[in-house]
């Protein structure tokens, strides 16, 4: 069973800049086809024109709002005409937010749960039957160092608890679809440099970070999708139920 004749869909991968693109090219490169939800339809369909060339797999990208039922079906329904089953599922998409607890409101709550765990489910929860039914399934959730440290670099209460969730989703889905051969892990960054990060990778707020880095650096989107990748192989049929941390030692437990 090889992933070649497989699609490998990744949600929220179309900044150029993100863990998320970095996944779908480095899944590319290990011959998965692509499929690229975005909510910004431009972004998807440029980075799936990119994978494609550079990479000479089969890349679509369309416009998906994970969050809404219907756009995730539609998106979908697009791709199973398009590409081949869907062997793999990266839950990137995701929004993050600094604001404190006390400050925080029921709104930016909500909104934050939105992207983070109820569209991780929407997506999921299409994708999943036919991964059981066919006997085969990688599912990746990316979560954050925030949901087991508890916040402390960019995101607040809402998006620590947020991620937390993605790590009992995690867990518990890897127990139900073990059996059908499908397996679930999350993965859970530090600081990485993207565009999430902004200007807190520069001058001293940036030096006050990294001194707190065993390996002396922050990570870059490609130290996530390497991972991600490797989960995604064949061979990586018996881990499962498992939070990997990439964060360069920051925070060890």
């Amino acid at each position: 069973m090889s992933v070649h004749g497989r699609t490998a869909v990744v949600t929220g991968a179309g900044s150029t800049r993100g863990i998320g693109r970095a996944t779908a090219h480095t899944l590319a490169a290990a011959g998965w086809d692509i499929a690229v939800l975005d909510l910004d339809e431009a972004s998807a369909k440029d980075a799936a024109h990119e994978i494609g060339e550079r990479h000479g797999v089969q890349a679509v990208g369309l416009g998906c709002d994970v969050t809404d039922e219907a756009s995730v079906d539609g998106a979908l329904a697009v791709l199973q005409e398009a590409l081949p089953p869907v062997g793999a599922l990266v839950n990137n998409a995701g929004i993050t937010s600094p604001t404190r607890f006390l400050d925080v409101t029921g709104e930016e709550w909500d909104r934050i749960f939105a992207v983070n765990v109820r569209g991780a489910f929407n997506v999921t929860r299409r994708i999943a039957p036919g991964m059981a039914e066919r006997g085969f399934g990688r599912i990746v959730f990316l979560a954050s160092v925030s949901a087991e440290r508890g916040g402390g670099v960019f995101g607040g209460v809402a998006y620590s608890a947020a991620k937390a969730a993605q790590l009992g989703f995690t867990r518990a889905l890897a127990r139900e679809l073990g059996p059908d051969g499908v397996t679930v892990n999350a993965v859970a960054p530090g600081l990485i440099d993207t565009d999430i990060t902004g200007g807190a990778l520069e001058g001293e707020r940036r030096a006050e970070l990294v001194a707190g880095i065993p390996v002396g650096r922050n990570g870059n989107v490609h130290d996530v999708a390497d991972l991600i990748t490797y989960l995604c192989r064949e061979e990586s049929g018996y881990i499962t139920g498992v939070t990997y941390d990439v964060n360069g030692g920051s925070h060890i437990h």
